[in-house]
């Protein structure tokens, strides 16, 4: 039995669930998911808990198990607390600034960077004197916060000789040494 899959997701208040045509719906004070869920994985919704169950022990409906309580529970985290992603700028001249959903770069590259978020996502840009720039994005899809993050980390991955590029705040960058002059 999965560790995951066999424990139920308690249904705070506040927050309603739907279950049909395998589709599950979660609706809270942060937003609206919804995931559809293989028919394979038996879902109750019942006594403000989610429970899920699979149809054979295959490795295959045993993957899934897990991943579907998973994801649900990420959705009804997502609707009552919400996600949040923090990344720090890290190099001279990098800078970023914001127009509403529209995310602007200047990453060292000959041009500009440009990027349209998706409505679920709330930004945030702060540069102050002496700091790394930092770009805060919230939203309640844990799924599309990553993707986005990923994508803007992308644009300058952190590279190990200077630590130079785009990283999340708190993460420790490997550092490997330069070369070493007069080896003879």
């Amino acid at each position: 039995m999965s560790r995951i899959g066999k424990l139920p997701i308690s249904i705070p208040s506040g927050v309603t669930v739907s279950f049909k045509d395998n589709v599950i719906a979660v609706k809270g004070s942060k937003g609206e998911l919804s995931q559809w869920i293989d028919p394979s994985i038996e879902v109750k919704v019942e006594d403000g808990q989610i429970s899920f169950n699979r149809s054979s022990e295959d490795a295959e409906f045993r993957s899934k198990h897990g991943l579907y309580r998973a994801l649900v529970n990420n959705m009804v985290v997502g609707v009552t607390e919400g996600y949040r992603k923090t990344l720090e700028l890290v190099g001279v001249g990098y800078r970023v600034s914001n127009q509403g959903q529209t995310i602007e770069f200047s990453l060292g590259y000959t041009h500009a960077i440009f990027l349209q978020l998706p409505t679920e996502i709330k930004i945030e840009t702060k540069s102050e004197k002496n700091q790394n720039p930092i770009v805060i994005l919230e939203s309640c899809d844990k799924q599309l916060l990553g993707q986005v993050c990923a994508k803007i980390r992308s644009f300058r991955k952190p590279e190990p000789y200077k630590g130079k590029g785009i990283k999340f705040v708190g993460e420790q960058i490997r550092r490997k040494a330069g070369k070493s002059a007069g080896a003879k």
